[in-house]
């Protein structure tokens, strides 16, 4: 079978190397697809063009819906913060996008299950995108490799690397912190707060990948 290729997003930066984050919720019509584009509108607003620093931004579902288009509140979603919503194709998660994952942050702690059961040595690199947040947040910046002179990839492995050695230490303060809830089927008022959750949750991480705070 064909490894998955980025869907727009080339496979390597200029310097031949990337780093994969791989974005799961279920349907991949919702969650997944608002996380994707905020993450990969976030990295432009610090970048200017993530593929600079090697930074590839994808998603599937865990019961993707292949082919599908997004939900339609969820582009009027990332219309809100002025991200790209244009040619976006759901998937099913399959096991070339665990493999090829550098990074893998689920909607909710069932998918991070679902993600990790699948093998592929998955564990060390799968959070809750909440769950990340937090271990992110308790990170010394000033431990994590320069990007300036390192490169983005470099500080990004480092960063999961971390994150990882910190998660039996720094644990949620109740069952459903590190939850992101499905609004599918629900009004454009619920999006929007998902929205919100979920751009309120990207902004220390990719501030943490890039080691640039966003320009807004």
């Amino acid at each position: 079978m064909t490894a998955p290729q980025g869907r727009g997003i080339a496979e390597t930066s200029s310097t031949g190397q990337a780093f994969r984050i791989l974005h799961v919720s279920t349907g991949n019509v919702c969650r997944s697809p608002i996380t994707e584009r905020l993450t990969r509108h976030a990295l432009s607003d610090r970048l200017g063009d993530p593929l600079t620093g090697g930074l590839i931004v994808e998603s599937a579902g865990t019961w993707g819906h292949e082919g599908a288009p997004m939900e339609a509140n969820a582009e009027i979603v990332l219309a809100d913060f002025g991200a790209d919503a244009s040619g976006f194709v759901g998937r099913e998660l399959l096991d070339e996008h665990v493999i090829r994952a550098d990074l893998v942050l689920t909607a909710t702690r069932d998918h991070r299950a679902q993600v990790i059961s699948m093998g592929h040595s998955a564990g060390l690199r799968t959070f809750t995108l909440k769950e990340f947040t937090r271990l992110v947040r308790a990170i010394d910046p000033a431990t994590l490799p320069d990007p300036r002179e390192d490169g983005v990839v470099e500080r990004a492995r480092a960063l999961v690397r971390a994150a990882a050695a910190l998660r039996g230490w720094l644990l949620a303060p109740s069952p459903d912190a590190d939850e992101v809830f499905d609004p599918y089927g629900a009004p454009i008022t619920f999006f929007r707060s998902i929205g919100d959750e979920i751009h309120q949750a990207l902004d220390p991480v990719v501030t943490a990948l890039t080691g640039v705070r966003a320009r807004s």
